[in-house]
């Protein structure tokens, strides 16, 4: 049996071939997006779905909200990961991994989420009153 590359893709006899992505180790359609990993700035979503980027389930046709399944939280180094995947409410159909990162470095907060349909994104915040990078030099 072949093994799945990291863009393994699939053909379908439904209304559009199936686009998969594997990453570690768990299948994502393409197919469901409007666009894969839109960039969405600092908009970092530790639950939830961005639903303007599902264009329909490739399954079952049908554009009906969410179901996150699988969600978890885990501590490594200091560093919180949460993990959910984004199913089809009518077949299950999994349509994107989603995880979001949240971490504490020296003064600053780092945020971090990727996830087929909900995007890629960054975020940095100072934990400081005062946000050392706003600060000006006084001569």
């Amino acid at each position: 049996m072949r093994q799945p590359s990291l863009n393994y893709r699939e053909i379908s006899s439904s209304r559009k071939r199936w686009r998969k992505f594997l990453i570690s180790g768990f299948a994502m359609c393409g197919d469901c997006v409007e666009k894969e990993y839109p960039n969405r700035g600092n908009t970092c979503l530790e639950n939830g779905s961005f639903l303007l980027n599902f264009t329909g389930c490739a399954v079952c046709s049908k554009r009906d909200f969410m179901l996150i399944t699988n969600k978890s939280l885990k501590e490594e180094d200091g560093e919180e990961i949460v993990t959910y995947d984004h199913l089809c409410k009518n077949c299950h159909h999994v349509v994107a991994r989603h995880e979001y990162t949240f971490s504490i470095m020296d003064e600053f907060q780092e945020y971090t989420m990727l996830c087929l349909l909900c995007g890629k994104a960054e975020d940095t915040i100072s934990i400081l009153p005062d946000d050392p990078r706003q600060m000006t030099l006084l001569f």
